[in-house]
């Protein structure tokens, strides 16, 4: 499929539903078989959940997301964008706070909701809003609920629906398809817009690189949250290489699940293949006699062959007995079909990356960002560099600034933050992306050395506002500075500065008001140990800026030693 000439995502889903046999299936679910539809029944739907959408909403009026991976969420973003409306995907981890912020920045028209977990975290905030017309849910939310609440199933029954909406397509490339909000350096989450454009332009480069060694109507297993950038556009890829999707039970159950479906594709973050080295290299280094020669041998020419160093004879025979032995199973037990893992939304170590590369399960890192739609450049399978995170897509533009950073050119770059100029302005220069993150380039393969901005991105790829949590903290009457810590760290950890006359305050005190503010928070975002700094942050001993800003990057530095032990 020419990518490059069609207008919208609209039209990449018509013109390969068009393509298939409309009675081949394209999504399941592996919590709910019977959630399970074919190319026809997606597209059905799609028209029939767009008529309702319809009825409240104007071109360009946001609509609120807020599900866990399941079919639904597909056809609903499509059925959005059908409508010519906006998809807002929210996490499900996101607290009341923040579903009140979201709501109170986006405006949506209307929110669909997966089932009664997640509506209860927005109705009592729902009633305040008179720009909310109307409710959508997946499920059945209670006995007694209101009947104004409109359950998709029963728009999905609808036997009457017009094919003509797919015939009268007029969203063009810088359309808006999407609005991604994602933590801001000053605490308040901003909304990305992301044209469908864009969206194209990632498709076009992920079609080039799965092109290669993908068969017809591959399979994919997704779990990581449709609500980030990366997994929302991973389904449009999906869709361009005609794939038969399955979304996963939970992460706890995705080993289940590989072998439940068979996927030659997964994409993931650093998370998960940490957790898969960490359990393999144990089970490793537990064996003894020859099955440990053999394991050895296994990683380390399967290292050298990644690094392209060539084998000896002896070499060549030994790694074609370790194919058939040992990386053939380990690949069974995936579902025996990978072909690739995919790993974004952070940063994937050296070793991990050369570990699953080097026993037979290729994995491929790439970078990007939410305000990149989201990816500047993966590693193709052909050469892999796991020190890099390969070259960057056709019609990216990359280049170093003077001062080291990665800026980003292309149709891929968002359109601006929503209702934003002023944070706009600070990013986007001259067309220029200005990304926050430090890298330069080796033989054309992108290197990422540092990140510029405050974010800390968890090894779940997910994206934490510290200064937003650093203020409440601010707020506790006996603390006078604190600095939130837990980049690629399993939980976060903090620093506390106590005011000159509360020095005497007791743990047991500062634990009590950390964990009111925990209540506030997201799982994800709680704190869970803390430390108390005896000096405080200061422009005279290097530890601020002269505009008062934490030098987040020295104070770790500083106390290495201390935020250590909390691990």
């Amino acid at each position: 499929m020419q990518v490059d000439k069609i207008n919208n995502l609209l039209e990449l889903f018509y013109e390969q539903y068009k393509k298939q046999n409309s009675e081949n299936f394209f999504l399941e679910s592996l919590k709910d078989p019977r959630k399970k539809y074919t190319w026809r029944e997606v597209y059905k739907n799609t028209i029939k959940l767009s008529e309702e959408i319809s009825k409240y909403i104007e071109k360009g009026d946001r609509c609120l997301l807020i599900s866990e991976n399941r079919p639904e969420w597909m056809i609903s973003d499509l059925s959005i964008m059908l409508s010519k409306g906006i998809t807002v995907p929210a996490y499900t981890t996101y607290t009341e706070r923040d579903y009140e912020y979201i709501i109170n920045d986006c405006t949506p028209t209307i929110i669909i909701v997966s089932d009664k977990v997640q509506y209860d975290k927005i109705k009592e905030i729902i009633p305040k809003k008179d720009f909310i017309k109307k409710i959508i849910s997946f499920e059945n939310l209670n006995d007694n609920e209101d009947k104004s609440i409109l359950k998709i199933d029963d728009i999905f029954i609808k036997q009457n629906y017009s094919e003509e909406l797919f015939d009268k397509l007029e969203i063009k490339r810088k359309d808006v398809a999407c609005i991604i909000y994602t933590s801001g350096t000053e605490g308040n989450p901003k909304g990305v817009m992301l044209s469908h454009g864009g969206i194209l332009n990632n498709c076009e480069g992920a079609q080039n690189l799965l092109k290669t060694f993908i068969s017809e109507r591959p399979k994919f297993l997704t779990w990581l949250p449709l609500s980030h950038s990366y997994e929302h556009t991973v389904q449009f890829v999906q869709i361009i290489v005609a794939a038969r999707v399955y979304y996963a039970e939970s992460i706890d159950k995705l080993i289940k699940n590989m072998n439940d479906c068979s996927p030659e594709i997964m994409t993931a973050v650093p998370r998960f293949y940490q957790n898969l080295y960490q359990k393999i290299n144990s089970t490793f280094s537990k064996a003894i006699g020859l099955k440990k020669i053999l394991l050895n041998q296994t990683v380390n020419l399967g290292k050298k062959k990644l690094n392209k160093n060539n084998f000896s004879f002896l070499e060549n025979i030994i790694n074609i007995i370790c194919d058939k032995l040992v990386r053939k199973k380990i690949k069974q037990q995936f579902g025996g079909s990978l072909k690739a893992f995919v790993s974004g939304g952070g940063a994937l170590d050296k070793e991990v990356g050369s570990f699953l590369n080097a026993i037979g399960l290729p994995t491929l890192q790439g970078y990007g960002l939410t305000e990149t739609s989201p990816v500047v450049s993966c590693n193709f399978i052909e050469n892999i560099r796991v020190e890099t995170v390969g070259k960057p897509f056709e019609g990216n533009l990359v280049k170093i600034a003077d001062d080291g950073e990665i800026l980003v050119k292309g149709e891929n770059v968002m359109l601006g933050y929503w209702k934003n100029q002023e944070e706009t302005n600070k990013v986007l220069k001259d067309g220029w992306l200005y990304t926050g993150d430090i890298g330069e380039f080796d033989e054309g393969y992108l290197k990422i050395t540092d990140r510029k901005k405050d974010i800390i991105i968890t090894p779940g790829g997910d994206n934490i506002s510290p200064i937003k949590i650093e203020n409440d903290l601010n707020k506790i009457n006996f603390v006078e500075q604190s600095l939130v810590y837990g980049d690629n760290k399993q939980y976060l950890i903090c620093l506390i500065v106590l005011s000159s006359e509360y020095k005497n305050s007791s743990k047991d005190e500062i634990q009590k008001e950390i964990e009111k503010i925990n209540k506030n928070l997201s799982k994800i975002e709680k704190i869970k140990k803390f430390i108390v700094i005896k000096d405080q942050f200061t422009i005279e001993n290097g530890l601020m800026t002269p505009t008062l800003k934490l030098k987040r990057y020295k104070i770790i530095n500083k106390y290495k030693l201390e935020i250590e032990k909390l691990y």
